[in-house]
């Protein structure tokens, strides 16, 4: 055993030297990632319903949040829930469309005026939505004046709104991707007499959909998460409120506070993601490392 004790030492000084930081600064940005989550499932089953007095461990455990939660008829949880996904879904569905038909034009095409287009959208994504949300109220509300359903309160403006709100972001990174599938594929498409849709349709999109499904990913999570721009559009209706908005209404106010309920909710709100993540694991994965290598 002493023949091979050097060999052990200069294996474990490695292992230390090499290793053993990347376990520990993996192990603290997991628990400092996994720490809200932990807290808000914990304040989720605290009857107290006080953050002052949160423990990791609740002392008063039980399902009063959860009641309270799906009992209240002027705060419709399930209402929000349909609302959030239904927006959240179409908006993300629509931005990926958008941004695949952009990125193709840009990526594929010459023409005058290609580099100040991407410049411009670009440049366009650089201003918080705080400066729009005025701009978008009025715009919403004399749309509503000639066309009920793009008016104030409803959906469908807000899908529009959200489906053109990442159009640089998602341009630029489609684009990136884009260029390195060679041409040669596209060329030879066209000798076939492929036009431009067949070709986007039949090559590029198989070949991107795993990059297709991230910026979906991306893009529903931002929406399902977005308040400013919600509740300027939609209003303070409850039926009308996504689970963002909605939720905010047990805690608004300087007295009364329900945090109770509020983090009940927000654990619930975590299940649509976690299944998408799931189900789109192996798309989400390959489309990560192909950004990531391309």
């Amino acid at each position: 055993m002493a023949k091979f004790a050097p060999y052990f030492d200069k294996r474990t000084q490695f292992w230390i030297k090499k290793v053993l930081w990347r376990h520990i600064v993996g192990i603290i940005v997991a628990l400092f990632s996994i720490f809200p989550l932990i807290w808000m499932a914990s304040a989720a089953f605290d009857v107290t319903g006080q953050l002052s007095t949160q423990q990791i461990i609740p002392v008063h455990r039980g399902l009063a949040n959860f009641t309270q939660l799906f009992s209240n008829h002027e705060k419709p949880f399930f209402t929000w829930i349909r609302n959030s996904l239904v927006i959240g879904f179409s908006a993300a569905i629509l931005q990926t469309v958008i941004g695949a038909l952009a990125a193709y034009s840009l990526s594929r095409h010459r023409f005058k005026g290609r580099k100040v287009t991407l410049s411009a959208i670009l440049i366009a994504q650089m201003f918080p939505q705080l400066l729009a949300a005025t701009t978008l109220f009025l715009i919403v509300n004399t749309f509503g004046k000639s066309f009920y359903l793009l008016g104030l309160g409803h959906q469908l403006p807000l899908i529009f709104v959200f489906g053109g709100a990442a159009l640089g972001v998602n341009t630029w990174m489609l684009k990136g991707f884009f260029d390195t599938i060679p041409t040669e594929i596209d060329e030879a498409a066209k000798i076939d007499g492929a036009s431009h849709f067949a070709i986007f349709t039949g090559i590029i999109v198989p070949l991107a959909t795993p990059v297709f499904v991230v910026i979906f990913l991306l893009s529903f999570i931002g929406i399902l998460n977005e308040y400013l721009i919600t509740s300027v559009v939609l209003g303070l209706d409850g039926k009308n409120m996504t689970l963002a908005v909605g939720l905010q209404q047990f805690i608004y106010g300087q007295y009364g506070k329900n945090w109770g309920p509020f983090t009940a909710g927000a654990l619930i709100a975590t299940i649509p993601v976690l299944v998408l993540f799931l189900f789109l694991q192996k798309y989400l994965i390959s489309g990560l490392v192909s950004g990531s290598t391309k």
